[in-house]
């Protein structure tokens, strides 16, 4: 977004600023000092233990081209650019509403329980070899991040690619609102959350609110394997469907695919006799490519354009990410997020593909799960093949119930749990692991087991 101060008055609906500061130019906005850019709008949030409105000098001093105050904040900096409203974070979500109906661009909105930052890199990726591209930067995909990332969209961009979290019901429905997709992509329906959702089904009708957001011409891609999403499209109307999977009786669906420790090959079935390479690792992300395939081609893109995108993608960092071991040992980074779905396609990938070392997991707590959490950490214990992997290794107090069921089934010496000990974990690390093994490390978030990979790096 570019726009004057006047102007943004008037997009807001509020008084207009001094006269002076008319046709003081602003571009995009931030609510932090720290990551502010020359001419950014500031917008002083207050949050549960800081407010953004003893920043606003700082702001200015850093380059700020303006700044909202929050009208019961007192009174607000004399001789700079300031607009006074009720609710800053209000305004800030009103105003990327105007700009989003005022702007040309198509937004292309992504949601699901896994994959859908790896979904959106994708679909950025591609599209970048056809269209000027903008998508969602880092987690910015909730009801702060998502407007600050609709006025950061420049006015030339020809598609945004953003990205919907969620913790509860009606959290999507607000975000979608707000960004009016043509298109929206549904990648799956896990299991994260259910503490607050109660229940798949519950999970399934939270992600199903981004159509909310579409019009008669829009159009939802999702994962037609999945049973819930299924059924919720068969009661759905106002918006066009096509559905994409492994199985055939799916719109788009591949004949063929081929792995190695390099990526995908994938072969479809729209009529093309064409091969597409997608360098992510993972079966799963045969899903994710699956999706982002299905938008570059409902956009008019070809298949070669398709494969170069996918040449130049660059993902967000942690998701099956490749990282040499200063051992010659190859380490996955899956460790930005987990769930048993997540899980369990990491731990397929690492029991399918071939190499000559051995192979090593590190799994961590999988976080959010509900009442159901021990049910769900000792399954994929249970699920740990020994003819597969060659060690197991766990940190956290919920990891120590993978491996309290993996020990049941695999050789003594080969599973180790840490609780909250990473200082041990990764000295033993350091000892087990050696050139050509390979080594999956996954947890959730919380548990920052990217400290493990930097130590051995």
């Amino acid at each position: 977004m570019k726009r004057t101060l006047k102007q943004i008055a008037d997009m807001l609906g509020i008084h207009p600023p001094e006269a002076a500061f008319h046709d003081t130019v602003i571009e995009g906005a931030s609510i932090n000092t720290r990551t502010l850019k020359s001419g950014n709008l500031f917008i002083p949030f207050r949050g549960e233990k800081v407010d953004g409105h003893q920043y606003v000098n700082q702001a200015f001093e850093k380059g700020a081209g303006a700044s909202l105050w929050q009208e019961d904040a007192g009174a607000p900096p004399a001789g700079v650019p300031v607009l006074v409203v009720k609710d800053p974070e209000l305004a800030l979500q009103k105003l990327a509403r105007v700009y989003r109906q005022q702007a040309s661009f198509k937004v292309v909105a992504i949601t699901g329980s896994n994959g859908k930052t790896t979904t959106k890199d994708m679909i950025a990726g591609i599209l970048s070899s056809s269209f000027k591209v903008q998508k969602t930067e880092g987690n910015f995909n909730n009801q702060l991040g998502l407007p600050l990332t609709l006025l950061d969209v420049k006015e030339d961009t020809e598609v945004s690619v953003l990205e919907m979290g969620m913790s509860g019901f009606r959290q999507i429905a607000f975000l979608t609102e707000l960004a009016q997709p043509e298109i929206a992509v549904i990648t799956n329906i896990g299991e994260s959350h259910l503490q607050d959702l109660g229940s798949r089904e519950g999970i399934a009708k939270a992600k199903f609110e981004i159509t909310e957001g579409l019009s008669e011409e829009g159009i939802l891609f999702y994962y037609g394997d999945e049973p819930l999403l299924t059924d919720l499209v068969k009661s759905s109307k106002g918006f066009r469907t096509s559905s994409y999977g492994y199985g055939e009786d799916n719109d788009f669906s591949p004949k063929k695919i081929e792995m190695s420790e390099e990526g995908s090959r994938v072969y479809l079935n729209d009529g093309t006799d064409e091969w597409i390479d997608v360098p992510v690792l993972g079966k799963h992300n045969v899903l994710n490519a699956l999706a982002a395939i299905k938008v570059a081609l409902h956009l008019g893109m070809d298949t070669q354009s398709i494969t170069q995108g996918f040449s130049h993608m660059k993902l967000t960092a942690m998701r099956m990410e490749k990282v040499k071991g200063a051992k010659g040992e190859i380490i996955i980074n899956d460790a930005y997020n987990a769930s048993p779905t997540s899980m369990r396609a990491a731990i397929a990938f690492a029991e399918e593909i071939k190499g000559q070392g051995r192979k090593i997991l590190l799994l961590g707590d999988m976080l959010e799960l509900g009442t159901e959490e021990e049910v769900f950490h000792r399954e994929i214990g249970r699920e740990l093949n020994p003819d597969k992997i060659d060690f197991v290794l766990t940190f956290g107090d919920r990891g120590q119930w993978i491996g309290e069921e993996a020990l049941k089934q695999f050789p003594k010496g080969r599973v180790r749990t840490f609780g909250q000990n990473k200082k041990e974990l990764i000295s033993i690390l350091q000892d087990l692991t050696a050139k050509g093994d390979l080594l999956l490390v996954k947890g959730s978030r919380g548990m920052q087991l990217e400290e493990v990979v930097e130590a051995l790096k």
